[in-house]
């Protein structure tokens, strides 16, 4: 395939994606591994996000192995947890070991845990896409970083971690101009309202009205932030209306 052509069906199959992501991940499961790279391999990592989080997971593990590793972790690390975990278990046991040192240690080991988590828990729920920065962090850093996102994917939180990852705050995105651009993010930090991997969907609800938020951190037993859940992502409570009472409708 000549250049202006390879072009020319990258941004075709771009577009796809971004109109229909399982459809087009079905479509390009139908093609050989080295014909989907060529579609999708010069893509920008959150169109192969949307691509691959839908595909079937030992599709994707093959045309993730095919990326370059710093490319291909940064995409894995992006991924809805299951499938991220799904895909770990598709790779060789090499492999796995090479892109387990790419990956931040509390990623790896929540992939390592996802089996664990029960259906609709908060673990497997979450979206660990999140924007962290360091306590001694100044808030230019933050605000320079959010600069280069497109509008639609400003996060409406950003998360405040320690040295080891270790969860110590949020700043929200719409408070940012109250502030100094030299403020230091631990100073100008809100308290993070925070979910156990392991709280099942009821527990999570109940959480989101208390705080008052449709973002809370999810965090492991040492205050490790994994990821953060959104209220929208939880499954539609069930009916509670008695018996009589839907039997009177």
């Amino acid at each position: 395939m000549n250049s202006p052509m390879h072009t020319l069906a990258g941004a075709i199959t771009e577009k796809f994606i971004a109109a229909d992501p399982a459809a087009a991940a079905r479509a390009l499961e139908t093609l050989a591994t080295h014909e989907v790279l060529l579609l999708i391999g010069s893509l920008k990592a959150q169109t192969l996000v949307a691509c691959l989080n839908p595909m079937d997971p030992a599709k994707a593990a093959a045309v993730l192995r095919r990326l370059p590793l710093r490319q291909a972790s940064y995409v894995l690390a992006h991924l809805d947890v299951p499938q991220a975990a799904r895909l770990m278990k598709e790779f060789s046991a090499p492999y796995r070991e090479r892109m387990r040192a790419a990956l931040e240690p509390a990623f790896a080991q929540l992939l390592e845990q996802a089996g664990s988590y029960a259906p609709g828990s908060a673990g497997l729920l979450m979206n660990t896409d999140v924007i962290t920065v360091r306590t001694e962090s100044k808030l230019t850093a933050l605000i320079e970083r959010l600069k280069a996102l497109p509008r639609k994917k400003l996060p409406p939180v950003c998360f405040v971690t320690g040295k080891d990852g270790e969860l110590k705050g949020v700043i929200r995105t719409a408070e940012l101009a109250f502030y100094s651009p030299q403020s230091v993010c631990g100073s100008i930090m809100s308290p993070a309202d925070t979910l156990s991997p392991q709280a099942d969907a009821e527990t999570a609800r109940q959480a989101f009205l208390k705080a008052q938020t449709d973002v809370l951190a999810v965090a492991d037993e040492k205050n490790i932030l994994l990821g953060v859940l959104l209220k929208q992502a939880l499954p539609v409570a069930a009916d509670k209306k008695s018996f009589w009472k839907r039997l009177a409708e």
